[in-house]
């Protein structure tokens, strides 16, 4: 997107006045330093701080950051250059947000084509990661005849600094002489997507949970894996579909992530009190222990002790083996359930997916096949 020189330079002013005011600046030079300090390449700005100065500014962010973004970019690494001049690696440093989105923190299923274009947080699970690969965005380019060098920038649809440029590569110069890529002399960022699904205690009644993409660039790779639960800050963008020039109209949604948040790492182990550990001992003590945890799952529903008891094992897990010839036995448990309609199969296994915190809703056809099916998929 082209932004007007007067309106990119005052974005940029407004985003410098708002880092150097007197009642937000200490904080974020104080950021500055730990950034320079653990070599950082992300300035986190709070929108709770950007509210608090000034409502508009926050507002106009959150509905319009396409036009905004790569002036704040470059505001912020010109206030990272002016509180610490020496650090070397103020150009790569990327702007990211985080704070209160209000209706714009919404779940993957309320992700509408009103919020196509919008500064949107989104709450979910992992469930798939691709492989960080080497995305080009200069490449060098000699020619040994002319001994001329020539530089080619590129832009997709995930750009937030400009239009998409073309992606042919240049193998020839304009009078069709021979051009030789310098890798070495090129620029490439890192780039990973990932999948995030709707938190199951969150997915209506009768509702399969949903799934959104997220593009990770630079600093934000492997910032988490799959299972884990995570707040992703970002842009709600469409990417059309095209073949031989022609779209049917339909867009596939993506968020452009700027910042990503985890929200349980421990998995829950800091509500433990001292009385819950003292409870667990105790109890821990009873001959009946196996009996009594398996009438504790899923107390609403009557019954199905057995079927209690092997939910009850393959939450806990077997024991890995590695026997003295070089066979290595999995401690995981698989478990087929196979009963009536209605007598609460879906029910024990929500309450297993709400008690394991790393457990994931899938079904067959979201599932990776692996044993049952071979498959090939391309990221």
């Amino acid at each position: 997107m082209q932004v007007p020189e007067n309106t990119y330079r005052g974005h940029k002013d407004e985003l410098l006045e708002f880092l150097d005011s007197d009642s937000h600046g200490d904080a974020y030079r104080t950021r500055v330093r730990d950034i320079v300090q653990q070599n950082g390449r992300r300035l986190i700005v709070s929108l709770n701080d950007l509210r608090i100065w000034r409502s508009k500014f926050a507002d106009d962010l959150l509905n319009d950051p396409v036009e905004r973004f790569g002036a704040y970019e470059e505001a912020a690494r010109g206030f990272i250059a002016s509180v610490e001049p020496s650090y070397a690696n103020v150009s790569k440093v990327r702007l990211g947000f985080d704070g209160s989105f209000g209706q714009y923190h919404v779940s993957p299923s309320n992700l509408k084509s009103t919020l196509l274009g919008k500064l949107v947080a989104v709450d979910g699970i992992v469930t798939k990661c691709s492989l960080v690969r080497p995305k080009v965005v200069r490449s060098v380019h000699y020619c040994p005849e002319t001994e001329q060098t020539i530089t080619r920038e590129y832009r997709d649809a995930t750009s937030l600094n400009g239009a998409p440029t073309s992606t042919v590569y240049p193998t020839r110069d304009e009078n069709g002489h021979l051009l030789v890529t310098e890798f070495g002399m090129s620029e490439y960022k890192d780039h990973q997507t990932i999948t995030i699904q709707e938190m199951p205690e969150r997915t209506a009644p009768g509702q399969l949970p949903r799934s959104i993409d997220v593009v990770l660039d630079d600093d934000l790779v492997n910032a988490c894996k799959p299972g884990d639960r995570v707040r992703i800050y970002g842009i709600f963008r469409g990417l059309p579909k095209s073949a031989s020039g022609h779209t049917n109209g339909v867009f596939r949604t993506v968020i452009i992530a700027n910042n990503t948040k985890q929200l349980s790492r421990d998995h829950g182990m800091q509500f433990m009190s001292d009385v819950d550990i003292q409870n667990i001992r105790t109890v821990a003590q009873e001959e009946n222990i196996f009996d009594l945890l398996a009438n504790s799952l899923a107390p609403s529903i009557y019954g199905h002790e057995f079927v209690k008891k092997a939910l009850l094992l393959q939450l806990l897990g077997g024991v890995e083996k590695n026997l003295p010839n070089g066979t290595h036995l999995r401690g995981d448990i698989n478990l087929l359930m196979v009963g009536d309609p209605s007598c609460g199969k879906s029910q024990l296994l929500r309450f297993v997916l709400n008690t394991a915190p790393l457990a994931i809703s899938t079904t067959g056809r979201g599932s990776s096949g692996v044993g049952l099916t071979a498959a090939v998929t391309s990221d």
